[in-house]
């Protein structure tokens, strides 16, 4: 099954959250997903799609100091450990440095262990960041160097 890497679009992003619980199971993240950042930033906001519909998608962004942040990565529950997450992080990091970004950043939750893992084997440094989401709210940060 051949998958595709494109841009997405708000249609894009409406199947994503129809299908919602195919990508975050039990996790309600929909309202993360904003349609802002499709319309603003569609060159890094991306969608893996073959024939079966949208296997992935990585919504993000550059920031004006040059950081390519990955808002959100997911991969739809039959589209696991195929290395479609890679794929998907591949093609921003090309998109964001098309845009100028020098450096990669996302950020989790502190029970995310997938997460950690994940970004881990891409070889980003990780860090917790007591507060980085408000008083008492730490996150896992990672970031990466694109030099």
């Amino acid at each position: 099954m051949a998958v595709r890497i494109a841009p997405a679009d708000v249609t894009d992003l409406q199947q994503v959250l129809t299908d919602h619980a195919r990508y975050w199971g039990e996790r309600d993240l929909r309202d993360l997903h904003l349609l802002a950042l499709v319309q603003e930033f569609g060159e890094t906001c991306l969608v893996a799609r073959s024939d079966d519909g949208i296997l992935g998608y990585l919504i993000g962004f550059v920031t004006p100091d040059r950081t390519g942040y990955v808002h959100l990565i997911a991969t739809r529950d039959d589209a696991r450990g195929t290395g479609l997450g890679r794929e998907l992080y591949a093609a921003f990091t090309e998109a964001a440095r098309r845009q100028g970004a020098v450096r990669l950043k996302a950020i989790t939750s502190l029970g995310n262990k997938g997460s950690v893992a994940f970004h881990r084997s891409l070889g980003f440094d990780v860090r917790v960041t007591e507060d980085y989401n408000g008083p008492g709210e730490p996150r896992v940060v990672f970031s990466r160097s694109l030099n």
